[in-house]
């Protein structure tokens, strides 16, 4: 009976079924089967799908893209994440995860349909959008348009390209866009199981318009047509930006901000409530590269982020010669076991970020500076805390007009890769896309010291969906960490 147990369990998430809607602890009241239900309304599954989706990706950030990405290094030899090995196991709870998860946005957009919510139907696509991009951009080509159809026989699903992926999740964040442009708040009771925004319909438009621009910047360094409109990333960037950008509001001060904001009371608690303290902070220590920057600037964050090593902060070398553990030094504060911010999406001081590589880029007009040092602030003062006198004229973080391109985006993308601490694997998505912001090397660094490039497919959607594995593998590459995806050149 186990065994029939784990082969349904694998079925499900390999050929992502739909079948199931998923229920998160605490959430006893809202735990509707749509299969027994057909007339489940939407704000049933949205705290649940949400709750679990952050909570899943906050737990992935510390255990993979912290480490890839030099925030803190492990202390237990054989945890080789920050020596750019991942192995195969690692692929699982996250596959499985979004998959379950956007049976319930599914799920959710057609109870809105049936209720005609449009505000329902627009945070459906947004949530949708944000979860299969999630996918895309760890796996590269992935199940999408027979994705989900479980419940109509369809157990083997084709991988899309992820172009044609893409294609799609801008036609869905146009339909949300337009959706919520007739701003319906949604009632008191059904405001009550938003978690995000409290149903407001002008902030999940913002948040759906600042994931848009995101994902156009993912794909920047293609210049395909595939914006609505016949239009390349880049145009459709101006587009948004520049030439109707009333039709376009983005995200626009940190109260905006996509975060799950942990409240400490069970359903709506951090992940890491639950860990024990020690494996929060005992096994691993800050990274160099991460504490120096901040210790550098004098930025009031450290405090916040890391613990004091013989009263000052430092961290440890990532990368170190297997058998040559440094000696512990600055570690996570016990209090961001329950820090409310760590629920990250997409912030505020994101978005500045992503205008000023549009702007230095040229893609866009406006002030690149501008962008620049309110993305850098910002991202300061999300966290309750006063920006440093001198921080802007800091030698490390001052703009000056006369510097290189190549310095510039290094700039961004270094207060960028501090905006999105502990934000799933965002950090490791832009580094794979633009090569910043630079990392030091370690000398104990494997994969021919390349950053990995993906993550493998499920071993077990080998077997269970051959044929179309198959047809992916031939299509994309190897299934291994170094085949690129799509929007990688």
């Amino acid at each position: 009976m186990k065994k029939l147990k784990l082969l349904a369990s694998l079925l499900l998430a390999a050929t992502t079924l739909g079948g199931i809607s998923s229920c998160t602890k605490g959430f006893e009241e809202l735990n509707i089967n749509p299969n027994q239900n057909p007339n489940v309304i939407p704000e049933t599954l949205l705290a649940p799908a949400l709750t679990d989706l952050v909570k899943r990706n906050m737990d992935r950030a510390f255990r993979i893209t912290n480490e890839l990405m030099q925030v803190h290094v492990s202390r237990v030899d054989n945890d080789e994440f920050h020596r750019y090995i991942i192995r195969s196991a690692e692929a699982d709870y996250m596959w499985n995860g979004w998959y379950t998860q956007l049976t319930d946005f599914r799920d959710m957009y057609n109870s809105a349909v049936a209720v005609k919510s449009n505000t329902f139907m627009a945070i459906a696509r947004i949530c949708e959008v944000w979860t299969f991009s999630l996918l895309t951009d760890t796996f590269g080509d992935v199940p999408y348009s027979e994705a989900l159809q479980g419940r109509s026989g369809n157990l083997q699903p084709k991988f899309d390209r992820q172009e044609d992926i893409y294609r799609d999740l801008f036609v869905k964040l146009e339909e949300a866009n337009d959706l919520l442009k007739t701003n319906v708040n949604l009632g008191v009771d059904q405001a009550q199981l938003d978690p995000l925004f409290q149903g407001n319909a002008l902030k999940w438009r913002k948040f759906g318009n600042s994931l848009y621009l995101r994902l156009l910047m993912r794909v920047s360094n293609r210049t395909n047509l595939i914006a609505p409109g016949g239009l390349s990333p880049q145009a459709k960037l101006r587009d948004m930006v520049n030439t109707r950008a009333s039709d376009y509001p983005l995200i626009a001060n940190n109260a905006e901000s996509a975060i799950m904001r942990w409240t400490g009371t069970a359903p709506y608690q951090s992940p890491f409530q639950t860990y024990r303290t020690a494996d929060f902070t005992s096994f691993s220590s800050m990274g160099e590269f991460f504490i120096n920057n901040l210790v550098s600037w004098n930025d009031p964050r450290l405090a916040k982020w890391a613990t004091l090593a013989g009263g000052v902060y430092k961290g440890i070398p990532s990368g170190y010669v297997p058998g040559q553990i440094p000696a512990a030094q600055s570690t996570y504060p016990t209090a961001l076991m329950t820090e409310p911010l760590l629920g990250n999406i997409l912030n505020y001081s994101e978005v500045q970020l992503l205008l000023a590589e549009a702007a230095l880029r040229g893609w866009i007009t406006g002030d690149a500076k501008t962008y620049y040092e309110t993305g850098a602030t910002n991202g300061i003062t999300l966290w309750g805390l006063a920006v440093p006198s001198g921080f802007l004229t800091n030698p490390d973080v001052q703009w000056s007009a006369t510097s290189l391109p190549a310095t510039k985006l290094d700039q961004i993308h270094l207060q960028k890769y501090y905006a999105l601490f502990f934000t799933d694997f965002q950090q490791w998505f832009e580094y794979r896309r633009t090569g910043h912001p630079v990392l030091p090397i370690g000398p104990g660094v494997r994969n021919n010291r390349q950053m990995p490039a993906r993550i493998n497919y499920p071993v077990y959607v080998q077997s269970l969906n051959q044929v179309n594995y198959q047809a992916a593998v031939a299509d994309q590459g190897a299934d291994d960490v170094n085949t690129k995806v799509w929007w990688q050149l």
